[in-house]
């Protein structure tokens, strides 16, 4: 291979524009870089592109749009002595660098004149590296990621059609998807369906020889209580008057303090982010949606300009499910830490964490690619959410690389004893033996601070807190009583997932892989399947008649276990260990033949009607509910012998809201008498209004947290007549500022505008465009896993 000792004309070829300016700097005049602006073939938009009759065989077109971008890669590559594919070191790359050679190799000089280069991260000594030693492109990483097009072409358009005639005209259906939809419609139910318990806790405040007073809980008691018909309760107290009872029979008696335990622990630290992990942070640190996240990883990764040092590639690659960290990058940590932190902050060996069986061990986790370019010092050079997201990534790295804490936790066991001072009259009232009580109070101590003085990972729920600051007493010192504190509970429901515990629970279910956690929760919100409010998910009325649907006729389509195993058969397939062939026909068949049957079944899918209050003005019966093509409206429910329907407005008696325990509520006020505002939805969708209503009718759009470029009023969004989404500024009509499409508050990184718009362009991609039509910058947004027909 001729690259050193005299100059030549060699060739990269990467997928983004941002990634070739990085690379230019790294590999100077010798080398022409080009883009490929992400895939240039794939199946046909308007038809399915697989051949079910011959062994599945795809059929890949030329992406519209793309052909000039072809012209310039053929011609750059016949003009250069060698050809180097760089996409990215995953599947979804592997297929980019495959379609590529299939459109500019020769096939005399295909195998000895293309390579197929891959490195983790885009700094000069792993893309050197990566020259010196290239490699083929891997047919079975292909072959994975054209199993999983497959699959989804045909689930697609064989389940999308259907679903047209039996729910909704448009709709769409996608293998991994309608799982995620599922879950959240399963969690929906298992929560309302939900019956909470009551049970009873009992705090003490207790004083000792030494200040401060501290609390301790009620922890057990013996003998237990039992119930009516004899049994043992599954609460400590089941009831208030279960706990005032222990209160009275405790507010005479002395306690000591048993027993002081002494214990020490270590706190191990987090491993590295991967895909998943850092999601899941940046959605509870951040409150970054996970496609927000990818966006910006991927800037990250490709490079960022730092004025004269130019494009520099800050992180590695952001698509993984690998803990592994080179010795190289760990040894920089140790460096780093002791020379920062000192060396009690370095631990005796570099830590190893433990992959999952099915990670991509080639890949590396997620990391800052230079330790001395401090997020502090960067700060200049990167968007406010750029800077967040690098700060996230690099303490979390250098933390997984530091000692565990210690910590030290003491608990106090509290015992009571019957009182010398209780009366002959109170003895012998129960000759029975004294039931015994235990109380315990916890407090931890921080003796070395370790990871933690950098990095702690945040959680989904609340939790108790650790501990309480104890005082330095000694074992069987006697103990003042001070107060008690009863305090009734209910048992909860599981949480709503949030984009953080979705997106766990995929990953902890097998469902789906590290590129398609941000599209599966991106597309299922899209197609209105599901709704996200206060950060958390909950199924649309469309959800759930299409989960519903699928459920009952496709059953292992969408089973989690099933789903599961499909991805295990593409990690095979990607190992050599199976044809992709025979997972496609595996799936195929089964579900062709359920597919048959459906299809020969009569009438429509429709959610059951809701009765309202109404009455119908023409024959007197009550008004329901009903669900059409454009949504929810008025009925009667005389229907056919009456037909009067009209829409569901927010205006006087005629508002007809969802089912109450569809209604969310928020922390906004209302304006006019201060009460609490609530989510309703009504005939142009959703909106915000008083908790009071009807007695005060006090209503407002829904804020997307975007301000209007021309007053700085709130742009809002809103419903036309026709029911067409728009989002306009909450000032209207003072102020006239309009959109047709969403906007999305991420800075249009050419000319800084506050935010971009995100539509459809003529070929169905997804497009970012800036506001301001004056700028032109347009993007196009890559989706990992595009399985859904629009």
């Amino acid at each position: 291979m001729r690259i050193r000792g005299q100059v030549h004309n060699n060739l990269v070829i990467v997928e983004s524009p941002a990634k070739a300016k990085t690379l230019h700097k790294i590999l100077g005049k010798d080398f022409t870089i080009k883009a490929s602006i992400g895939h240039i073939k794939d199946l046909p938009e308007n038809d399915i592109g697989v051949d079910e009759n011959n062994d599945f065989k795809p059929t890949y077109v030329v992406i519209p749009g793309k052909e000039k971008i072809i012209k310039e890669l053929k011609k750059a590559s016949k003009e250069a002595d060698m050809v180097f594919l760089a996409p990215d070191p995953d599947r979804e790359g592997e297929a980019i660098a495959w379609h590529i050679a299939s459109e500019i190799g020769d096939p005399k000089t295909l195998n000895g004149r293309i390579y197929r280069i891959i490195f983790n991260e885009i700094t000069e000594r792993a893309v050197k590296e990566a020259i010196k030693k290239p490699g083929r492109i891997d047919l079975r990483k292909v072959d994975a990621q054209q199993a999983r097009r497959i699959l989804d072409r045909l689930v697609g358009y064989k389940l999308s059609p259907l679903l047209w005639r039996k729910v909704r005209t448009g709709l769409s259906a996608g293998r991994v998807q309608s799982v995620a939809v599922r879950l959240i419609v399963d969690r929906d139910r298992e929560i309302k369906a939900f019956k909470p318990e009551e049970y009873w806790s009992i705090n003490a405040e207790f004083e000792g020889s030494k200040q401060p007073s501290f609390w301790a809980k009620l922890h057990t008691f013996t003998p237990p209580l039992k119930g009516i018909n004899g049994e043992i309760s599954k609460f400590l107290i089941p009831d208030q008057e279960t706990a005032l009872k222990i209160v009275e029979e405790l507010k005479d008696r002395k306690f000591i303090l048993s027993k002081i335990e002494h214990k020490r622990r270590k706190r191990m630290p987090y491993p590295p982010f991967i895909t998943s992990t850092l999601q899941q942070e940046a959605v509870r640190k951040l409150r970054f949606p996970a496609k927000k996240t990818m966006m910006i990883a991927q800037q990250l990764y490709e490079g960022v300009e730092l004025a004269e040092e130019g494009s520099v590639g800050l992180i590695t690659y952001m698509r993984t499910d690998s803990f592994r960290v080179s010795s190289e990058a760990q040894q920089d940590a140790r460096n780093f830490i002791e020379k920062t932190f000192g060396k009690d902050y370095v631990p005796e060996k570099p830590p190893f964490f433990k992959s999952k069986a099915s990670a991509q061990e080639a890949h590396e986790a997620i990391r800052p690619t230079y330790l001395n370019k401090r997020p502090e010092d960067l700060k200049q050079f990167l968007s406010k959410d750029q800077y967040a997201l690098y700060t996230l990534i690099w303490n979390r790295f250098i933390a997984s690389q530091m000692a565990p804490a210690q910590l030290d936790q003491t608990t106090f066991i509290i015992i009571d004893h019957k009182s010398s001072d209780l009366s002959a009259k109170q003895a012998d009232i129960k000759e029975e033996k004294e039931r015994e009580y235990e109380f315990r109070a916890s407090g931890t101590v921080i003796r070395f601070d370790g990871f933690m003085r950098l990095y702690t990972e945040s959680k989904d729920e609340v939790e108790e807190e650790e501990g309480l600051t104890l005082p330095a007493l000694k074992e069987g010192e006697t103990l003042k009583l001070i107060k008690m504190q009863p305090k009734q509970h209910f048992t909860q429901p599981p949480p709503l997932y949030t984009e953080a515990t979705l997106i766990k629970a995929l990953e902890e279910k097998g469902i789906g892989r590290p590129s398609t956690y941000a599209t599966i929760l991106s597309t299922i919100q899209e197609r209105k399947y599901v709704q996200k409010i206060n950060g958390k998910f909950s199924p649309t009325d469309l959800g759930v008649v299409v989960n519903d649907f699928l459920v009952e006729r496709f059953p292992e389509l969408i089973d989690v276990n099933f789903t599961a195993k499909m991805e295990d058969e593409l990690d095979r397939i990607e190992e050599g260990k199976i044809k992709w062939i025979k997972v496609i026909k595996d799936f195929y068949n089964p579900f062709s033949q359920e597919l048959e049957k459906v299809e020969k079944t009569k009438g429509k899918i429709k959610p059951e009607d809701i009765p309202t209050d109404e009455i119908c003005e023409k024959c007197g019966l009550s008004m329901v509910i009903r669900w059409g093509r454009h949504g929810r409206f008025l009925a009667c429910s005389g229907f056919p012998k009456c037909r009067n329907t009209k829409p569901i407005t927010n205006k006087g008696t005629e508002q007809i809201e969802q089912p109450e325990n569809n209604i969310q509520t928020t922390e906004e006020k209302c304006n006019k008498c201060g009460s609490s505002m609530i989510i309703r939805t009504g005939k142009y969708g959703k909106f915000l209004s008083c908790s009071r209503y009807p007695e005060c009718k006090y209503t407002r759009p829904i804020s997307t947290g975007i301000k209007c470029p021309q007053d700085g009023g709130d742009i809002v969004e809103r419903g036309s007549k026709r029911g067409k989404p728009f989002w306009s500024c909450s000032n209207y009509p003072t102020c006239r500022f309009v959109l047709w499409y969403k906007p999305i508050q991420d800075k249009c990184p050419k000319c800084g505008a506050e935010f971009l718009i995100e539509k459809m362009d003529k070929t169905g991609k997804l497009i970012r465009n800036c506001h301001d039509k004056k700028c032109g910058y347009k993007e196009e947004i890559k989706e990992e896993e595009p399985s859904l027909v629009s």
